[in-house]
């Protein structure tokens, strides 16, 4: 599956969706005048010799924008050409909230940020590159937000590319606020917007992170607010301009310039939490970190349940004894009735040998009650669910997971599976309104997924429990897997509970296995089943329908599948001024 598929009529659906007529900007000025709260909003642009036509475009942006209490905040270094100049003076005659400052030397993004950061007047900032321009509602958006909402600290939207022609493509419409996605890419740029004070007793912008100061800063300022005043706009508010030359950071061959700076700033984050992080890669805006595990590290009993196919077995088993680079586990076996001989032999091995516990309980099959029974018998501080026809790709796969299963606010941690063709299986389970599936399925290995996030960590409403491991005080305190659901979405339930109570389920696309998914057990292909999975469906509706229509790890823009991620006609949303006025 090509991911290109996500772009396919977002220029039909710009204008369906995301175009404004001049009723609905007579309608946001009225709500604008209706307001209570309409602070001064700070616009920072730290200049260094964009093309003039680009930067009149973004000037004019800004100009544009239907909540007028705003300044632009513009700092241009010493080396600034003579025409970038005069544009920027003459802006400055002409419009009183532009405000400009030319540097006596040169101090490259950070210094000049912060030299437009100290001009700053407003009680919130927002960041603005070059060339790059902000929708015409998009300060509306943060005011009705703030107006909703007056203790945010930081907000950010959706955003887009456009061309040298003005013609948007490549959206990117974001999660609600994703802790461990903003740790593997700056989720808050493009469009953010930070309360001032902060942003002034953090230090602003620090030098010797260029091209990752704007990450560096978002990390700095979340470390010292609330995650509650965070807030996600799930609205188009700017675009990047995607050209060739060396104006835009976008450029994915000068990526590699800025990899120091991403992986020192990621570095200091987690060491401001007493954690030595190691980052292993960093590519076109993203990184792959490994956590440190603690010493001794603990034990994990990996769990897993099985009815006769030995050969799925043996290849499961043998990958967790010879490809797994853990030491410290102990493998508990429940047997669902095995009746095969060659089973049952092999069953009696690993007892005999001591290699693995083996749990008897030949009833009828659920999946809830089997790895409840053997969760009550495990010894492990952390608990680890792994189908019987699972098979690890990398031996450090449970090292990874053990790591972040350790963090006091995570609850489930998932892998990346794979089919035997090399297709994703799992990458994380989207709530599609009427129960939930895998995203990104049948999507190749190779492929980065939409927004990449098919390659970075990230935190989802539920994962898998074809391979997830838990600390075993976190399963007890949400009282394990309901039973009611015996086959299907006992996963998700159990992963909503455990969000429910506070914690995060995260996903790691670091963690890699194939998974043959239902070779032992076979498909939903009798009236039976196909009863038994509509009732289970029913009860998933029942309990958790508000949640099931608005995931926070997805977007009200995009459709709810994840097979074909496309774009949500109608999205899921309504625009403000249209639901007042």
């Amino acid at each position: 599956m090509d991911i290109t598929l996500a772009n396919i009529g977002y220029s039909d659906w710009v204008s369906r969706h995301d175009t404004r007529t001049e009723d609905d900007r007579r309608r946001i000025r009225h709500h604008i005048n209706a307001l209570p709260y309409r602070p001064l909003i700070s616009i920072l642009m730290p200049v260094c010799n964009p093309p003039a036509e680009f930067l009149g475009k973004v000037i004019a942006s800004v100009q544009r924008q239907l909540y007028q209490n705003w300044e632009l905040c513009i700092a241009g270094d010493a080396s600034i050409d003579p025409l970038i100049r005069a544009l920027l003076e003459q802006a400055a005659r002409d419009d009183t909230r532009i405000h400009v400052s030319f540097r006596p030397f040169n101090g490259h993004l950070s210094v000049a940020s912060n030299t437009a950061l100290a001009m700053a007047q407003g009680e919130f900032v927002a960041l603005l590159d070059q060339d790059d321009e902000f929708t015409e509602h998009a300060l509306y958006h943060l005011i009705v937000a703030l107006n909703d909402n007056r203790e945010l600290d930081l907000l950010y939207g959706d955003e887009d590319k456009i061309d040298a022609n003005g013609q948007r493509f490549g959206h990117y419409f974001k999660p609600d606020w994703n802790p461990d996605l903003f740790l593997s890419q700056n989720l808050v740029s493009h469009l953010g917007a930070y309360r001032r004070k902060i942003a002034d007793a953090i230090g602003g912008f620090r030098q010797d992170y260029e091209g990752a100061q704007d990450w560096d800063f978002a990390l700095r300022f979340v470390d010292v607010i609330h995650a509650d005043h965070i807030h996600h706009i799930p609205h188009v508010l700017y675009h990047l301009r995607a050209i060739v030359g060396p104006t835009t950071v976008e450029i994915d061959a000068q990526q590699h310039t800025f990899a120091p700076a991403q992986a020192a700033a990621l570095q200091d984050h987690w060491r401001r939490r007493g954690i030595a992080l190691t980052v292993v890669a960093v590519a076109a805006g993203r990184c792959t970190t490994s956590l440190p595990l603690p010493v001794p590290a603990p034990l994990v009993s990996i769990i897993i349940c099985t009815r006769n196919r030995v050969d799925l077995l043996r290849q499961c088993v043998e990958g967790v004894t010879q490809k797994t680079d853990y030491e410290n586990i102990e493998i508990i076996i429940v047997d669902n009735g095995s009746d095969e001989n060659a089973t049952l032999v092999y069953l009696d091995s690993l007892r005999a040998s001591g290699a693995a516990r083996i749990v008897l309980h030949p009833a009828a099959f659920n999946f809830a009650e089997l790895n409840n029974l053997a969760v009550q018998q495990a010894q492990g501080e952390l608990i680890c669910l792994l189908n019987n026809d699972v098979v690890p790709i990398n031996s450090e796969w449970l090292t990874e997971m053990a790591a972040h299963a350790l963090r006091p606010e995570i609850g489930a941690v998932g892998a990346k599976l794979y089919y035997p063709n090399d297709t994703i299986q799992h990458a994380g389970v989207l709530l599609n309104g009427v129960a939930a599936e895998h995203l990104h399925l049948g999507y190749k290995r190779s492929s980065v997924g939409y927004g990449n996030r098919a390659c970075l960590a990230q935190n989802y409403s539920a994962v898998t429990a074809a391979c997830l491991v838990i600390r075993k005080s976190t399963w007890e305190e949400v009282g394990g897997m309901d039973e009611t659901f015996a086959v299907a979405f006992n996963d998700v339930d159990f992963c909503l509970r455990v969000r429910r109570q506070g914690y995060r389920n995260l996903w790691l696309p670091q963690v890699e296995l194939y998974h043959y998914e239902s070779a032992s057990r076979g498909k939903e292909d009798t009236p039976e089943k196909c009863k038994r999975f509509l009732a289970e469906v029913e009860l998933l509706q029942k309990r958790w329908g508000r949640m099931l229509a608005n995931d926070p790890a997805w977007n009200p823009n995009l459709a709810l599948s994840g097979e074909r991620i496309g774009l949500a006609s109608p999205p899921r949303i309504s625009q403000p001024w249209r639901a007042t006025f």
